[in-house]
């Protein structure tokens, strides 16, 4: 789901939980509607990462959402990407 897609669920207030999962060194973004869970995309349709914490916290907030859940319980911060 892309970031236009994302923000008219968020205003329509369909989207029940924002939830940013840190796995290794890659940062992405959950949005949770009813049973739906959907990932975060770019407009070609891949996965949208941050390389910090706060960038994605800071997206999620400029979406209109004030609370979210973190899960950091496989993230290595010292971790680099494989490109």
């Amino acid at each position: 789901m892309n970031e236009k897609i994302l923000r008219a669920l968020v205003e329509a207030g369909a989207i029940k939980k924002i939830k940013i999962t840190a796995e290794g060194s890659t940062i992405y973004v959950k949005a949770f509607s009813g049973s739906e869970v959907t990932t975060a995309k770019t407009i070609k349709g891949k996965l949208k990462t941050w390389s910090t914490i706060d960038s994605a916290a800071k997206w999620v907030r400029s979406l209109g959402i004030g609370q979210i859940q973190l899960d950091v319980a496989r993230w290595e911060p010292s971790q680099r990407k494989l490109l």
